[in-house]
């Protein structure tokens, strides 16, 4: 379960905002998760609910945005939903050329006081 130390860096990233803008309290995190990063969000969420306990992140709220793979065909310029590698252009029925998204993984944002 590698969600442990995906989210312990999280928090560590938070926290460290959170001292830069002169807070202390961590309200809210907000985690961009793509369908393709290989990352479980349920296990991030129970790694969250053991280390926030006792940090800066105590009685925060996490918040998990699933971000959907997309596909591009260069040749059709059409985007596409893409995932697990079966997806094709419904324009010319070839694989995509180029993943728009569904790699992210990325704190994108905090609350903080």
């Amino acid at each position: 379960m590698h969600e442990a130390g995906i989210m312990a860096e999280a928090l560590e990233m938070a926290t460290a905002e959170a001292v830069r803008a002169g807070g202390s309290r961590i309200h809210r995190l907000r985690l961009r998760v793509g369908a393709l990063s290989g990352v479980v969000p349920e296990a991030l969420e129970f790694a969250f609910a053991a280390l926030a306990p006792g940090s800066a992140a105590d009685q925060a709220r996490l918040e998990i945005e699933p971000v959907p793979a997309v596909g591009w065909c260069a040749p059709c310029r059409t985007a596409f939903p893409a995932g697990d590698g079966g997806e094709r252009c419904p324009g010319c029925r070839r694989p995509p050329t180029t993943l728009c998204q569904g790699l992210e993984l990325e704190l994108a944002s905090v609350e903080i006081s």
